[in-house]
C-alpha cells in the first residue's frame, strides 16, 4: 500500500513570513472556514499578500504587478498540490 505524505516544508523560493502555528482561516465569499497547520497558513498569508499588492499596483496587467503574480501562481500551485481539500474551501 503506498500513502501520500503532505509536506510540511516551504519550497526553496518562498520568501514570506513562517507562522510558529496554524489557525483556522474564514473565506470570505462562502464563510466555510478550515484549520491550516503552520506551513500553510504561512503560504496562505503570502498568497493573500500577493493579491492584495497587486491590487495595489494597478491589478493584473499592470507591468510592475507581474513579478508579484508569478509568485503568487506558484504558492497557489503549492498550495493546490500539498493540501487540496483547504484550496478547495479557501482559494477556489
Amino acid at each position: 500500500m503506498t500513502t501520500t505524505k503532505k509536506t510540511n516544508k516551504l519550497p526553496k523560493w518562498f520568501d514570506g513570513l513562517h507562522y510558529p502555528e496554524g489557525d483556522t482561516v474564514n473565506n470570505p465569499f462562502s464563510g466555510e472556514s478550515y484549520y491550516l497547520n503552520k506551513t500553510e497558513l504561512s503560504m496562505y498569508d503570502f498568497i493573500k499578500g500577493c493579491e492584495m499588492m497587486i491590487s495595489m499596483r494597478g491589478g493584473p496587467f499592470s507591468k510592475e504587478s507581474s513579478r508579484l503574480q508569478d509568485e503568487m501562481r506558484k504558492g497557489l500551485d503549492w498550495f493546490r498540490k500539498n493540501s487540496p481539500k483547504a484550496y478547495m474551501v479557501l482559494l477556489d
